[in-house]
């Protein structure tokens, strides 16, 4: 059942106390161009194992959370509808059997729009996913081949209808712009499709390639870096961005966070928790968690990590504490990537820093109508959104 939009922003502003679980699964049939996740292409995936390793590690972790309540569980990937619903089922029932689940958690699990995934979509149903997240990332057949996807956009929109028959009233959709060769009027299609849907949930994101893609041999980030390719320059990729918010908004989508858009009541639970300083749980191949001060990494071999965890060894590749400014720093981006911003001058107190060295650079962004206050806390305009990273850079 929805959240009532009333909770929003109860929910992504005023309770940081978050506690959701990542089940990462690593398999896919073929690696994305641009994807710098933890994936790996197989032909045979070890379904039947791997959730059992998964559950292993839950086991290995739970002196750790405790009996924590659980607001949100999200498989993702890599390309977890490959997996077979019995195994998901499985571990929804392993984790409902160790940790207490809250009325209507959240359950999501991404999925692949081609049409072999599309016949699972009542089995997922089934065994307890109750939010589907589509990677459609185009409808437009030139930038899906730029970006190395096996479906095209008749596909993506038959999926999207199997979804609704299967019994998802919750149906996220992820796209990209800023894709080698694209056009805006190409960024205005795919978002006027999109919203046409009627989908409840809509994600945009700019295509980013950075060093660390680069280092991860990420295929597209090395073609970038040799002058094979070139993305839209900066303010091409703003202007697609725009076009996005205006068209989603116009269709009732609420911009709740810098790329993500949702009706009343149907954010992303799971994501929140990142974004207002929660903590989560992360299971399975090169997945990350956060427990407190406490962030640990495991690592991005599926074998190795099969191991490991089958010889009763924690797959971690390691862990690491966060400083108090780490942590500040950290709620500061996170918190102003929020339509409802943060509340600056309690996480200054609570992280031992100074509001008042800031407050000349916080009254400069209101006067430039970049943000505004609003109950005490500080919130980007659209304006103050397209410079987000530049403006929580200063704040820091």
């Amino acid at each position: 059942m929805a959240m009532p939009r009333a909770t929003l922003d109860a929910w992504t502003a005023h309770e940081a106390a978050r506690f959701a679980v990542y089940v990462h699964f690593p398999y896919c049939l073929s690696k994305c161009p641009y994807c710098d996740f933890a994936s790996t292409a197989a032909k045979q995936v070890p379904e039947a194992r791997y959730a059992k390793a998964v559950l292993a590690e839950l086991d290995a972790r739970l002196p750790d959370v405790a009996s924590r309540e659980v607001q949100a569980i999200f498989f993702g990937g890599g390309t977890p509808s490959l997996w077979a619903p019995v195994y998901v089922e499985a571990v929804l029932a392993g984790l409902s059997e160790r940790l207490p689940l809250a009325p209507g958690c959240e359950v999501t699990l991404e999925a692949n729009p081609g049409a072999a995934d599309a016949t699972r979509f009542s089995g997922y149903r089934a065994a307890g996913v109750n939010r589907l997240s589509m990677g459609v990332q185009s409808f437009d057949a030139l930038t899906l081949t730029k970006l190395g996807r096996g479906h095209d956009g008749s596909m993506a929109v038959k999926a999207f209808h199997t979804a609704r028959e299967a019994g998802f009233d919750n149906v996220s959709m992820d796209f990209i712009y800023g894709v080698q060769g694209q056009t805006v009027d190409q960024v205005r299609r795919d978002a006027e499709a999109a919203a046409a849907l009627g989908s409840e949930h809509l994600s945009a994101y700019a295509l980013t390639l950075d060093a660390e893609s680069l280092a991860e041999e990420v295929p597209l980030a090395k073609q970038l870096s040799r002058g094979e390719v070139t993305l839209p320059p900066d303010d091409v990729v703003v202007q697609m961005q725009r076009v996005v918010r205006d068209v989603y908004r116009q269709a009732g989508l609420h911009r709740y966070e810098v790329s993500n858009y949702a009706r009343a009541g149907f954010h992303s639970r799971h994501n929140s928790a990142y974004w207002t300083g929660g903590d989560w749980l992360a299971l399975g191949v090169g997945a990350s968690g956060s427990l407190g001060s406490t962030r640990y990494a495991n690592v991005r071999s599926a074998e190795k990590y099969l191991a490991l965890v089958e010889s009763n060894q924690l797959p971690e590749k390691g862990r690491e504490a966060l400083s108090d400014v780490e942590r500040f720093e950290e709620r500061v981006a996170m918190g102003l990537r929020l339509a409802s911003g943060v509340d600056l001058e309690a996480v200054c107190e609570a992280f031992g820093q100074s509001y008042a060295a800031r407050k000349a650079f916080v009254e400069a962004l209101v006067s430039e109508g970049l943000a505004v206050h609003d109950g005490g806390r500080l919130r980007l305009t659209d304006e103050g959104l397209d410079v987000h990273s530049a403006i929580a850079a200063r704040l820091m």
